[in-house]
């Protein structure tokens, strides 16, 4: 049983889209706003891609700082958020603050996955 889930979730963190795919597709099924179900998948999907984008910049760069590195620029975002939002409201709402820091890290680490599995894949074909 425990390999059954250990697999599913290595899937799940191989490829990212698919909990996306499957989550906005559940929503779709359940007639909610396609908006609410983007959002919803987004939200899910943002933890696999984390995983998937720093197991790709270890694989490429051969180091295994990935994790660390996508750590450390998500929480100078939330920084930079944090300080948009104290001088727009005068105050910093952590509710708001992280789902903007969440959704915003999930349009950055698309285009990374994606730039960074085509670049993984050459770097395994010259390299073999």
């Amino acid at each position: 049983m425990l390999e059954t889930v250990s697999a599913f979730l290595i899937t799940l963190c191989v490829l990212p889209f698919l909990p996306f795919v499957l989550v906005y597709g559940a929503g779709l099924l359940r007639k909610e706003k396609r908006g609410l179900s983007f959002r919803r998948a987004m939200d899910l999907t943002t933890p696999f891609l984390i995983i998937a984008v720093s197991a790709l910049y270890n694989y490429i760069f051969g180091s295994s700082f990935g994790f660390y590195l996508i750590m450390l620029i998500l929480i100078v975002l939330a920084g930079l958020l944090g300080s948009m939002q104290n001088r727009k409201r005068g105050r910093v709402e952590p509710g708001r603050l992280f789902k903007g820091l969440w959704r915003m890290s999930f349009l950055i680490l698309v285009p990374l996955y994606l730039i960074l599995g085509i670049s993984g894949f050459i770097v395994h074909f010259v390299n073999t």
